[in-house]
C-alpha cells in the first residue's frame, strides 16, 4: 500500500494468500485501520511512501483450501 502525503492510503495490492477468506481478513483490517497515517518526508516536504507489510495468521482447525 501507498501511505499518500496527505496521510491516506491507496494502492492496496495482495501479494499471495493461501485463501480467500484470508485475503479478505487482510483488507477489513486495513480498511478498518486509523484514515489518517504519517506520511513520508523528504527536504521537509511531506511524500507518498510505498510500503510492504507481511501479515501472518495463525489457522485453527479445517476448512481453508490451497488456491
Amino acid at each position: 500500500f501507498v501511505v499518500e502525503a496527505d496521510g491516506s492510503l491507496s494502492s492496496y495490492q495482495l501479494m499471495a494468500s493461501p485463501d480467500k477468506i484470508l485475503a479478505d481478513e487482510v483488507e477489513r483490517v486495513f480498511n478498518s485501520s486509523p484514515r489518517e497515517w504519517t506520511a513520508g518526508e523528504q527536504d521537509g516536504k511531506k511524500v507518498r511512501v510505498k510500503f510492504t507489510v507481511p501479515v501472518a495468521f495463525m489457522v485453527q482447525g479445517a476448512g481453508l483450501k490451497n488456491n
